[in-house]
């Protein structure tokens, strides 16, 4: 493993937390969340890049699938979760796996991590193959689960990218984009579920959201094929038909109901 500094491990610049009034904690918390969409933006070309090429394959049937362990298994699958009722998506475009199986989404399961071939073979139930992309997320960049899905999805044709937190990382090396994100120390030193997490967040939602755009999933700025499963949504949708097309607002949501979407009811009624 090539030898690198861990900024992640590094000391918070804080001391003392035990003895700061909770309003001064948070006050600290939050200057430290101020410096991470900072720290985004500077990966903002490789995130084009990966979009880009993600929407490209999407063309050709490929999916995302994002890979990680602990905090970082949790947001891959919490990005891909999100997919099909916001924008209308199979279940099976955008799929996150977690180190330890579903059951490690709730709790941690002891080791799971370590595995160097059980993301591939997490992988194989899906069928993955040359037209899909594979992220993989860890804050420390060293992740065994992580990279060794990496190094077998690239072995098999695979367009790969690694999001990790320190530069230079096995991850960041071994991926063919490199998400870099350079957050500093953690307010608690070595909590990657601050920052670090906070900054894979960010980078996630600009990776799906970008993505769903590309590939035509919003009209205007609008989610016109998210699944109308609450009334919430419902109450979206007419609204929109009611801005788009003039319509009162009962008039929009028996419409909606009818066609079952906003964009099949705007193709009917445009």
């Amino acid at each position: 493993m090539p030898d690198y500094h861990k900024i992640t491990e590094e000391p918070s610049l804080y001391n003392d937390l035990e003895k700061m009034p909770t309003a001064e904690l948070l006050c600290n918390i939050n200057e430290e969340d101020k410096k991470v969409a900072y720290a985004v933006e500077k990966v903002i070309p490789q995130i084009t890049e990966l979009v880009d090429a993600t929407a490209e394959r999407f063309q050709k049937r490929g999916r995302l699938f994002y890979i990680g362990a602990g905090t970082s298994g949790r947001l891959g699958i919490l990005d891909a979760s999100e997919i099909p009722p916001t924008y209308g998506m199979p279940h099976d475009r955008v799929i996150g796996l977690i180190a330890g199986g579903d059951s490690a989404i709730r709790k941690a399961v002891e080791f799971a991590e370590d595995n160097t071939k059980q993301a591939w073979k997490d992988l194989q139930q899906y069928g993955i193959n040359e037209n899909d992309v594979l992220v993989g997320i860890a804050a420390s960049g060293t992740t065994p689960y992580v990279l060794g899905g990496i190094e077998d999805a690239k072995k098999n044709g695979l367009l790969t990218a690694g999001i990790t937190n320190n530069p230079g990382s096995p991850l960041a090396t071994l991926s063919d984009i490199a998400i870099e994100i350079e957050v500093g120390p953690e307010f608690v030193t070595g909590s990657t579920r601050m920052k670090s997490g906070t900054s894979q967040k960010l980078v996630l939602n600009m990776i799906s959201s970008a993505l769903m755009i590309k590939i035509g999933r919003v009209k205007g700025n609008k989610m016109v094929d998210m699944q109308l499963s609450n009334n919430k949504l419902v109450d979206r949708g007419t609204r929109y038909l009611v801005e788009a097309l003039g319509m009162d607002y009962e008039e929009a949501e028996k419409a909606l109901k009818k066609y079952g979407s906003v964009r099949e009811a705007l193709k009917e009624l445009q």
